[in-house]
């Protein structure tokens, strides 16, 4: 008999069945297991049992962890804004980031984020921006994604010496950046840090409890 949390699942190429995941809350500096929710095989699935997770050992026990520890699978966008704006954890994982090119052209990275003016500047020191385009409300901005789309002027790109490099089959070039990309900054430094390797190393240990 299937448990509740169990769904249809299976591995590439082999036999469907039901399974579940077992998820577990860690206190890495005592080696003690805090807290168990069991989830659908998902990776959205897990992150929400852990969202959970956290959730009824501050209600229960009055704890809350200063930091969590995981894979990439905690690296989303919307679990680091959770984690850094809502509940004030420190986010030791690697950030899920797909803006990296690997056929030539330039990445998200080659680009100048500027705060104060809200845009990115490409290496030709030209504006990409988010209000080329009229707005009846500044949500209108936000894709289902929950990214805000910054576009290039056709005019600076069409004459630009790097467009072969930059936006070759496009009249100009765009970059999603995510309503949560603070919070991924946040991860990114951390991920920089040597607190960030010893935390690795005792994830690693933990997986033998």
């Amino acid at each position: 008999m299937a448990l509740p949390a169990s769904s249809w699942t299976g591995a590439k190429g082999g036999p469907p069945f039901f399974a579940y995941s077992t998820n577990y809350l860690i206190d890495l500096e005592a080696g003690i297991i805090v807290d168990v929710e069991a989830s659908a095989v998902s990776k959205a699935a897990e992150v929400d049992a852990t969202k959970t997770m956290i959730d009824r050992v501050e209600e229960k026990f009055e704890i809350k962890p200063e930091r969590l520890v995981g894979d990439t699978n905690y690296g989303s966008a919307a679990m680091l804004g959770w984690l850094v704006d809502e509940k004030k954890i420190a986010p030791h994982t690697h950030v899920a980031d797909k803006t990296e090119r690997d056929d030539g052209t330039l990445s998200r990275s080659d680009f100048q984020w500027d705060e104060q003016a809200n845009e990115y500047r490409c290496p030709e020191g030209k504006a990409l921006r988010s209000d080329w385009r009229p707005f009846k409300n500044p949500r209108d901005r936000i894709t289902k994604a929950d990214t805000i789309i910054y576009r290039s002027r056709i005019s600076d790109c069409i004459s630009c010496p790097n467009k072969d490099r930059c936006c070759p089959n496009t009249t100009f070039r765009k970059i999603a950046r995510s309503i949560h990309e603070k919070a991924r900054d946040v991860a990114r430094d951390i991920g920089k840090t040597d607190a960030f390797k010893e935390s690795c190393r005792q994830r690693k240990c933990s997986l033998r409890i």
